[in-house]
């Protein structure tokens, strides 16, 4: 047969199990007529694959270590906003009712979140604006990540993002607004808990949205994300915990527990301890806006009568585990049209003085 060689000159080769050799342009061999080349580039492949797999593992695995060692609230104060609706309220009190109007004071001055959903029609410029308030305090924001497809299961808090698509626009637009400032992050209330309401299709996607941005938000170099976990009341912990797993959070700081419940403080840190225990250590943040009463007898989620303002928001909780209690849900927005409420997230005077002057009595 006839091969050619790296000059270009012809070569005859004898067609025996000796076949002629090529000589490469680097002075390598090129093996001709026994198929070894090919198995060995095909092995040599193999093993590439194989190195480049353990090394992204690696890499993967750092890069989840990173994320859980982000804490920007052990360097800097939470964001106070300077206005929002119960500092309007105290001063649109303060001549009338200068009582009142102190009490909403105690609300207006304490650290909140800022809640991004579907309502608000630009996440980046709206969370681009919340961490440069932020950056020129020396403070950290927390922001509230509310905007899954089929949210609230049609309740009261119903709506989210059209569909998957949508989502992970949204949350790129999240991420890239947030970018290199410290923030706190509290991802999807519900989202985990209320899988229930779900179809199986629906689940899976959810599951699969929200490993998509634990991991996007993870990746921004000063923001530590939480993923909403439940209450104690509804998800037992060990389940929760396998749901957790299933998101990643082996690669975000931790998990949120009450946000938007009433469970005392005592009850929510147990709750998050036997979490963190079957999550590696993952860390926690307590919601301590409406807790300081606990729950009714007979619990409601909706805004139950009677309820107190908790702990302020603080660092100081006494758990190592357990990063802050905070005002994730804003004290005195509605949870919806129940219980004489306005629609969800509406500020209520009236419900938000209750909360103030319950949590004022001795």
């Amino acid at each position: 047969m006839l091969l050619l060689a790296a000059a270009g000159t012809a070569v005859l080769g004898s067609g025996t199990a000796s076949a002629a050799t090529a000589h490469g342009p680097v002075g390598g061999a090129w093996a001709l007529g026994d198929g070894s080349s090919a198995h060995e580039s095909a092995t040599a492949a193999r093993r590439g694959a194989r190195v480049n797999a353990v090394r992204e593992r690696a890499l993967r695995r750092a890069r989840r270590a990173k994320a859980r060692e982000v804490d920007p609230l052990a360097a800097l104060p939470l964001y106070v906003e300077p206005g929002g609706p119960a500092r309007a309220q105290a001063n649109a009190w303060r001549r009338a009712r200068p009582g009142d109007a102190g009490l909403i004071d105690s609300i207006a001055q304490q650290p909140q979140s800022l809640w991004l959903g579907d309502w608000r029609y630009d996440v980046r410029a709206e969370a681009a604006r919340r961490v440069a308030a932020g950056r020129a305090t020396g403070t950290v924001p927390v922001i509230v990540a509310y905007n899954l497809p089929n949210r609230d299961c049609g309740q009261h808090s119903s709506g989210g993002a059209a569909g998957a698509a949508q989502y992970r626009r949204w949350i790129d637009g999240l991420a890239t607004g947030i970018g290199a400032a410290p923030a706190i992050v509290v991802l999807e209330p519900d989202g985990l808990a209320g899988l229930g309401c779900l179809s199986a299709a629906q689940r899976r996607e959810r599951m699969t949205l929200l490993t998509e941005a634990v991991d996007r938000l993870s990746h921004l170099p000063a923001t530590a994300v939480y993923i909403d976990a439940g209450n104690p009341g509804w998800i037992p912990a060990g389940v929760m915990a396998r749901r957790l797993r299933a998101v990643g959070v082996s690669g975000a700081r931790g998990f949120a527990v009450n946000v938007s419940g009433f469970e005392t403080t005592r009850r929510a840190l147990a709750f998050g301890r036997a979490i963190s225990r079957r999550t590696s250590g993952a860390h926690f943040v307590v919601d301590t806006s409406r807790n300081g009463l606990g729950p009714l007898s007979r619990p409601q989620w909706c805004n139950p009568p009677g309820r107190a303002l908790g702990e302020r928001p603080t660092t100081e909780t006494g758990d190592p585990r357990a990063d802050a209690f905070l005002w994730i849900k804003r004290p005195g927005e509605s949870d919806g049209t129940c219980n004489g409420g306005p629609p969800a997230g509406t500020w209520w005077p009236e419900y938000a003085l209750g909360l103030a002057q319950r949590a004022a009595t001795p």
